[in-house]
C-alpha cells in the first residue's frame, strides 16, 4: 500500500490577516459522495503571531460566526463570538465557554504556514474550475434594446 501525500491548499498570504484579526473564506470541499459541498472557514492570526482555523459554524445551529456585525470577536477582542447568538469561544481551542453551546467546540481545521502562505491541510477541496465566459460568443456590434416601462 502506498502512502498518500496529505492534501495541502494555499488559502492566503500570512500578511493578508493582521495579527489579532480573523478572516472568513468560502471554500468548497469534496463530500463523501464525491460532490462539491460548501466549506466556510475562519482563520485567526492570533495575538501571539500563530494561526488557528475553524469551520465557520457555531455548534448551536451551524450558522456562520460572523453574522450581524461581520466581526468575529467579543468587545475585548479576547474571544471569538457568534454574531447571531452571542456564544463565546476560546481563540486557541475553539471551546465555547458561554452561550447555548457551552461546553461544545468549534470544529478545528489543520493549518500550516509554508513559505509565507497559510495552507489548509488534509481536506480535499474542489480546485478552481474555469467556467466559460458567457459573453465570449457575443458579437461586438450586437444591438442593445432598452424598453421603456
Amino acid at each position: 500500500m502506498t502512502e498518500r501525500e496529505p492534501e495541502v491548499f494555499v488559502i492566503c498570504p500570512t500578511t493578508s490577516i493582521a495579527r489579532g484579526e480573523a478572516k472568513a473564506f468560502s471554500l468548497s470541499r469534496i463530500g463523501d459522495n464525491g460532490e462539491a459541498r460548501p466549506f466556510p472557514i475562519v482563520i485567526v492570526h492570533t495575538a501571539a503571531g500563530g494561526f488557528v482555523g475553524y469551520v465557520n459554524a457555531c455548534p448551536h445551529e451551524g450558522k456562520w460566526l460572523n453574522i450581524g456585525s461581520g466581526r468575529f470577536f467579543n468587545a475585548e477582542h479576547t474571544l471569538l463570538r457568534c454574531g447571531r447568538h452571542g456564544a463565546t469561544f476560546e481563540i486557541d481551542t475553539g471551546l465555547c465557554n458561554t452561550g447555548a453551546c457551552a461546553g461544545q467546540s468549534l470544529e478545528p481545521i489543520a493549518l500550516a504556514v509554508i513559505d509565507g502562505e497559510v495552507c489548509l491541510c488534509g481536506v480535499a477541496l474542489v480546485e478552481d474550475v474555469s467556467f466559460p465566459d458567457p459573453f465570449d460568443d457575443l458579437d461586438e456590434t450586437m444591438e442593445i434594446m432598452i424598453h421603456p416601462d
